[in-house]
């Protein structure tokens, strides 16, 4: 902080005639200052006049301050057919016509699935638009118990995990549109779920964290090399891939940046529990991944949960 000037001690070195020359600089900056605000205010005309020069017209025509901007995103939770179809038509852009899942076809171009009709969808508006530019789908410890099972399931074996199905809520078929990846809408929602837990008091958040594989699976077997022991959750809480990637027989020692979503889970403190699964209809390795609230970093914590 060394190189912060003194605020007061610096006053203290003017002599009279120095302070006259400094307050004279300024008042000439608050002018500029001011005319510049004026102007971005209420229009170049009426910046460029002195206050003198002003009539009551330049005054009664000069636009009134704009009002504070409404956030860009709006969080909502499905209540509609037609809105859940909004979040599947959606995931069906990135999924299928992007990233190139081989998803079942159907007239309407929508990504749907047994487990859809069971879970709530979150989804995050361009209020400008009203277009649907984020979804998630989240399954609820009742409705898991309903149908049977959690999607998870299909691909890892979570038996180590049976006596905490009570409590925790599967999130899955995270996406945003590709004009939309920006921080503010996975912050959004992430701000949905955060409310959602809080207000059904459920604790854990579940969920596959996907990374392409494009490359064959070079990417994903360094990624999971590349994890911290502080990033891996305890033994007790593993899950084991019932496909799993041959990890020996892959370069695994690449240099890699983890995708923005799994560096934002793990960034709030959420634990990976398995070594990667692969997808072979979404051609992903999937790793799966568990957040506590508990665990929750305080630094996020204020932000999403208010404590």
């Amino acid at each position: 902080m060394s190189d912060i000037p003194n605020p007061i001690g610096a006053f203290e070195i003017f002599s009279p005639k120095k302070e006259k020359k400094l307050k004279l600089k300024k008042v000439d900056a608050l002018k500029k200052l001011s005319k510049k605000l004026a102007k971005k205010l209420f229009g170049k005309k009426f910046a460029s006049k002195s206050r003198a020069q002003l009539t009551s017209e330049d005054i009664a025509v000069a636009p009134k301050a704009a009002k504070p901007k409404r956030p860009a995103y709006k969080i909502e939770w499905a209540s509609s057919v037609n809105e859940i179809k909004e979040a599947q038509r959606l995931r069906y852009k990135v999924f299928a016509e992007e990233m190139g899942a081989n998803l079942a076809e159907n007239s309407e171009g929508l990504d749907i699935d047994e487990f859809d009709a069971y879970c709530d969808h979150l989804l995050i508006r361009d209020q400008d638009t009203l277009k649907v530019v984020g979804t998630y789908r989240v399954l609820p410890p009742h409705k898991a118990q309903e149908i049977g099972r959690l999607y998870s399931d299909t691909e890892f074996d979570l038996s180590r995990l049976d006596h905490l199905r009570p409590k925790l809520v599967e999130l899955g078929r995270s996406c945003v549109h590709q004009d939309y990846r920006s921080g503010a809408v996975i912050m959004a929602l992430w701000s949905g779920l955060a409310q959602y837990m809080l207000k059904n008091e459920y604790e854990i958040m579940l969920g596959c964290a996907s990374i392409p594989m494009a490359d064959g699976g070079h990417f994903a077997a360094s990624l999971y090399n590349s994890l911290g022991s502080e990033q891996i959750a305890p033994t007790e809480f593993h899950a084991f891939p019932r496909l799993a990637l041959p990890l020996d027989r892959l370069n695994g020692g690449l240099e890699v940046d983890a995708p923005p979503l799994i560096k934002g889970y793990l960034k709030l403190g959420a634990k990976i529990c398995s070594a990667p699964a692969w997808d072979p209809d979404f051609n992903t390795a999937d790793l799966l991944t568990m957040l506590r609230l508990s665990d929750i970093n305080p630094r996020y914590a204020k932000h999403f949960l208010g404590i």
